[in-house]
């Protein structure tokens, strides 16, 4: 199975899609449990 690398915005890219109404997903750090919270 491959991998697929994630790319990451900053905080505030994720708040401009916010409020323009595109879903973000909120990932814990690589080392963690690898669960994301829309």
């Amino acid at each position: 199975m491959s991998e697929k690398k994630m790319n990451f915005d900053s905080i505030e890219a994720a708040i401009e899609d916010l409020k323009n109404g595109i879903p973000v997903v909120v990932v814990d750090d690589e080392d963690r449990e690898m669960k994301g919270i829309l």
